[in-house]
């Protein structure tokens, strides 16, 4: 349990990005303008989804699954804006492409931890669905088994897991070249550094709320400030300002969890735990029988939501990883063939024999 934090201070990387120079719009040709424009305002919608109408939706693997495809769709579009601008390769400034390549590793290495922790939990699941076949014939003898399971998995649950320790140093790393650098005598590389800015503030911000999540800590849960001229910015700052104060809050008032279908499942077997414990309840009259299998009943229920809850987002950090590591492998398809336009859509054919899990 993290103790309550410092005020946190707005995140500058390098200097005020207030300050930074943008490209002006009379560089920008209409078409440029538009393709650029488009962009941007297909992510401020995106931010504006990402605020939950109500707050205990903050966090639930519902709201999580969502945050991550619409972090697939932006990824997806940035692709498509590549394409589109027809810059090739061997237009790139070389520190575009150094970035990209060293960014999108970090993000498979994070996916890689994220889908560890998912298959950590799920793995959890084994033990609540072995208390609920114990208690499948309530009252009967088996509760001292199902008492065994329950505490198996407060126990699975509670521990950490190894692989998120480096998730906040990556996010660091990410968050400290969260800057918008200036491309001279190049209206495209403008349109696409500015572009792949927005790509880059969303993913921060995705990739930071489910690392405190999982990981049970809001230490270095940022606050980024950016950039006013972005036609997202004002829908950006009110999603994080909303979502970062209430996982403040969730932890400050002494949660164990902020996953709302874990934290939903504690619940029920903590009502339920001290009722089997070592065989009390067999022999009980109806009416506390009833209370008993109602109990059982809600846990089985909360159970299936939340093994059904991580399947789904499993799937979605799987996407994720898979887009990241077709548009990695496109690039580099494209510099050893000389520098034809980055077509991220292109195949490769050994996508799969890549993948390390």
């Amino acid at each position: 349990m993290s103790r309550p934090q410092e005020p946190h201070r707005p995140f500058f990387p390098f200097g005020n990005p207030l300050k930074m120079v943008l490209p002006k719009g009379s560089n920008l040709s209409p078409k440029l303008r538009a393709l650029l424009n488009n962009f941007e305002e297909a992510l401020a919608e995106r931010f504006r989804k990402l605020k939950p109408s109500d707050r205990e939706d903050v966090l639930s693997l519902t709201w999580m699954r969502f945050a991550m495809e619409l972090l697939c769709q932006t990824h997806t579009d940035i692709k498509t804006i590549i394409t589109e601008l027809e810059l090739p390769v061997c237009d790139w400034d070389d520190k575009w492409i150094d970035v990209y390549l060293d960014n999108s590793v970090k993000l498979l290495d994070i996916c890689i931890a994220f889908s560890s922790e998912l298959a950590r939990l799920s793995q959890g699941n084994l033990w609540l669905q072995c208390a609920l076949h114990n208690l499948d014939a309530y009252p009967s003898k088996q509760l001292v088994r199902a008492c065994s399971s329950l505490d198996g998995w407060r126990q699975h649950i509670s521990s950490k897991n190894p692989r998120l320790e480096n998730c906040f140093t990556i996010l660091n790393s990410l968050t400290g070249t969260l800057n918008l650098p200036k491309v001279k005598n190049s209206a495209k590389g403008n349109v696409l550094m500015r572009a792949m800015y927005g790509v880059k503030v969303l993913t921060v911000f995705v990739c930071s709320t489910f690392a405190a999540a999982f990981s049970g800590s809001t230490n270095k849960l940022v606050d980024l400030q950016v950039l006013e001229a972005c036609l997202w910015a004002d829908a950006f700052a009110d999603v994080q300002a909303y979502v970062n104060g209430e996982i403040r809050n969730i932890f400050s008032s002494g949660r164990a969890t902020v996953v709302k279908e874990l934290e939903a499942v504690q619940i029920s077997v903590k009502k339920l735990h001290p009722t089997i414990k070592d065989g009390v309840g067999v022999g009980v009259d109806p009416t506390e029988a009833e209370a008993v299998q109602n109990s059982i009943s809600d846990l089985g229920k909360r159970a299936g939501k939340l093994s059904q809850g991580l399947d789904l987002l499993t799937n979605q950090v799987d996407d994720f990883f898979q887009i990241l590591l077709s548009g990695r492998n496109a690039l580099l398809c494209n510099l050893r063939v000389g520098g034809s336009v980055f077509d991220p859509k292109d195949e490769i054919n050994n996508v799969q024999g890549q993948i390390v899990r």
